[in-house]
């Protein structure tokens, strides 16, 4: 089984065989490249290697230190993503971003899993299922995302939340297990649009 097959497989969520050489490899591959990644603040070098580092990226995505995945290739990102301080991605399955996504500080978003069973999980079993974050969604601080969830767009993830269902678009959820608290409606425009936002000194 080459590679391309390996992953493809692991994504259908069926047990895989997390201590394989070339997966190891690959974790080290992708630690190499996040070091290089977190070590520079030239934005034109940061874009250019996270876009060498993850799958695919749409239009000005922008990631702080330290940002972290575990293989790199299965993490595709839209336009304008942004992921604040200590980011995590496993993306043993694909981790698909939507648009104009935000990150807090701390997120983590996981799509394996070592197994339940104690003998399969000593002999390196793992599963994966994937993770799809819809368009304009803004995950606060330190949320975490296990296997297999979908979150719609517009939805807000409260800071500390566990999210281990899918949640539906246009809403806020908090807590764990994550439940959603209220819909986001017209009642939250502030007509804010950034265009009358000036800095003045403090005196």
């Amino acid at each position: 089984m080459n590679l391309t097959e390996k992953f493809r497989y692991m994504a259908t969520g069926q047990p895989y065989q997390d201590q394989d050489a070339e997966l190891e490899a690959l974790r080290d591959t992708a630690t190499d490249k996040t070091n290089a990644l977190n070590a520079t603040t030239d934005r034109t070098e940061k874009e250019r290697l996270l876009r060498e580092l993850i799958g695919s990226a749409g239009v000005a995505p922008f990631v702080n230190p330290n940002f972290r995945v575990e293989f790199g290739r299965n993490v595709h990102v839209g336009d304008h993503f942004f992921a604040n301080y200590d980011c995590v991605l496993l993306d043993g399955a694909p981790i698909n971003i939507g648009d104009h996504v935000l990150f807090g500080p701390k997120v983590g978003l996981y799509t394996s899993n070592h197994m339940i069973d104690p003998q399969a999980r000593v002999a390196g079993g793992c599963v994966a299922k994937p993770i799809m974050i819809g368009d304009c969604c803004w995950l606060a601080a330190n949320v975490t995302v296990l296997p297999g969830v979908t979150i719609g767009k517009n939805t807000i993830i409260g800071g500390g939340s566990v999210v281990t269902h899918d949640i539906p678009a246009n809403v806020f959820a908090a807590g764990n297990p994550c439940r959603v608290l209220r819909p986001v409606t017209v009642v939250d425009r502030t007509g804010f649009t950034g265009e009358d936002f000036k800095l003045t000194s403090l005196k």
